[in-house]
Order: C-alpha cells, then sequence, then structure tokens
C-alpha cells in the first residue's frame, strides 16, 4: 500500500457536499483494497483534497468513480511526515 493525495477541481463546492461524497467513498473502498483517510475542503477554491492510502493511484480513482463519479484531476505520491 502507498499514500496518495489527490486533487479536485470543482468550480463550485460545499463542504457538506464533501461529507456525503466521502461516505459513498467509504462504502466503496474496501472492494479495491482502498483507505481513505482524510480530506480537506477549499470552498473558495472549488478544491478538494483526499488523502488515501491505496494499491496504486488507479485503484483511489476507481473506487471514487463507482462512488460518485467524482474522479480526481490529479493524484500525487506522497510520503508522510511528522
Amino acid at each position: 500500500m502507498a499514500l496518495f493525495m489527490d486533487v479536485h477541481n470543482l468550480g463550485e463546492v460545499s463542504l457538506g457536499d464533501v461529507e456525503k461524497a466521502h461516505a459513498a467513498d467509504l462504502e466503496k473502498q474496501d472492494e479495491h483494497g482502498v483507505h481513505y483517510l482524510r480530506y480537506w475542503v477549499d470552498e473558495k477554491n472549488g478544491k478538494v483534497f483526499c488523502l488515501v492510502d491505496a494499491p496504486d493511484a488507479e485503484a483511489a480513482n476507481t473506487v471514487h468513480r463507482e462512488a460518485h463519479g467524482l474522479v480526481a484531476d490529479e493524484i500525487y505520491p506522497v510520503a508522510e511526515g511528522s
């Protein structure tokens, strides 16, 4: 497993909508060996950032696609620091 940060450029976004999408991700994630850990929302700039532990970037995007259709615009492998 590896950590990825994905970025969604949505234009308009609300925290409530992202909460619902995240809940849908949690329902689908086990089917693909993925674990969505956290998310951040920038309502002003229409961006969402998701931290995910996944076998690969495609598995992470597959969960988004199947859960709600909002796939990431960018996905970066990341390492956690303190």
